[in-house]
């Protein structure tokens, strides 16, 4: 959910104002579709949206109706067809005749922003804390006096264990105790998924679903070709830190879409592990020195990726000139030179671009090759941990 930060602002601005808003999510997804489940609306009293639930098809739909559906304060779904026709799914409520062939659920919910709710203040929490966490939100239920839709459980940041009464909307206790123990492979796996529990009436239906915190992406090295590479991962709403050891570079004003920009001496930084734990890390100074000195320094830390801009035979020489134990640590293997993918193009904006996508690609566990030539689904899970966990995984 890398639009975290921007459905907080419009949450915030309502609150500000003391006013109700709708919050549309996509919980289940059947063939094709734009967004997974877990993607989010923000719509205010008048129709104004923030965020978005498929490629540009529903919004409109959802932002007139979201209000209506909710008046008598209750959750409810709607399902959106985007098949060529109703026929093929009877159970839609709406169709498009896109062609696409897909089905989107969306679960329609009115939250008082000033008011204690879990969800609101789980993605406060997530945002804050710069850590992920899971959700379990009921999708289906064949007797609502026993389990509505929109009941929840939530594990996450300060929330050891999802025991805390506060962090259980759910009538039955059982249910919850079952939901937590699936949360936590939801967690451990960063992956969403559903699961149907066996009810007195029949099966419940849940989401279970995994909320990333935004993603973290640490520069080093503040010249005119950083400048592209930060703007981009704004657009993302990636956390953006930008570090150089020249202070006539490393200036706030130069880099105004970053979060930090830090003139930081070359010496060792206590901070520095923290800082890139799981991050994305791209090390381009255009500086032997400080590429040599930052590049051992997060090879001893534990990011996500690390990227250095330059030719292979360059980098192989700061390799070569670092201390054994930087060479052998074992975010070695996270390391990737030259940095980027084969896009073509050598303007700082098309490097910028090629980083960027490398980056996503290695995070998400794919290759970075054209969609045309992948066989697999879009959206293809991760099948031993679907098996291991007993869940249905998300892609």
């Amino acid at each position: 959910m890398n639009d975290l930060s921007t459905l907080l602002g419009a949450l915030d601005q309502a609150q500000r104002g003391q006013q109700e808003v709708v919050i549309a999510t996509v919980v289940k997804v059947e063939g094709s579709a734009y967004r997974r489940p877990g993607a989010r609306m923000v719509i205010a009293p008048l129709g104004e949206a923030t965020g978005t639930v498929s490629g540009g098809c529903l919004e409109n739909d959802v932002s007139k109706k979201a209000w209506w559906l909710t008046a008598n304060g209750k959750p409810t779904i709607r399902t959106y067809s985007t098949g060529e026709d109703d026929d093929d799914l009877e159970e839609a409520e709406l169709s498009f005749g896109l062609g696409c062939n897909g089905t989107v659920h969306i679960l329609f919910e009115r939250v008082d922003p000033q008011a204690d709710s879990l969800v609101l203040n789980l993605l406060r929490q997530v945002k804050a804390s710069g850590e992920g966490a899971a959700m379990a939100t009921v999708i289906g239920s064949p007797d609502e006096r026993q389990v509505a839709v929109g009941e929840r459980v939530a594990l996450g940041p300060s929330m050891p264990g999802g025991s805390s009464e506060s962090r259980v909307q759910m009538r039955e206790r059982w249910l919850a105790r079952m939901i937590t123990d699936d949360l936590h492979a939801v967690l451990e796996g960063r992956r969403s998924a559903t699961r149907s529990y066996e009810g007195t009436g029949g099966d419940i239906e849940v989401l279970l679903e995994y909320i990333p915190a935004p993603r973290r992406l640490v520069i080093f090295g503040a010249g005119h070709d950083a400048s592209p590479l930060v703007s981009m991962a704004r657009l993302q709403s990636w956390h953006v830190t930008l570090i150089d050891a020249r202070p006539h570079f490393a200036r706030a004003a130069r880099f105004p879409d970053a979060d930090r920009v830090l003139a930081v001496p070359l010496q060792p930084l206590p901070e520095l592990a923290a800082m890139v734990a799981d991050a994305a890390v791209v090390v381009m100074t255009h500086s032997l020195t400080q590429d040599r000195h930052w590049l051992g320094q997060v090879l001893q830390c534990a990011p996500a990726y690390i990227g250095q801009l330059g030719p292979r035979s360059r980098t192989e020489r700061l390799l070569d000139e670092l201390p054994s134990q930087e060479r052998e640590a074992p975010a070695l293997s996270r390391l990737h030179y030259p940095v980027g993918l084969d896009l073509g193009g050598d303007t700082p904006d098309s490097v910028a671009l090629s980083i960027l996508a490398e980056i996503n690609a290695v995070i998400n566990g794919r290759n970075g090759s054209m969609l045309k030539f992948r066989e697999a689904s879009i959206h293809a899970v991760d099948v031993k941990f679907e098996q291991a966990a007993g869940l249905r995984m998300i892609g």
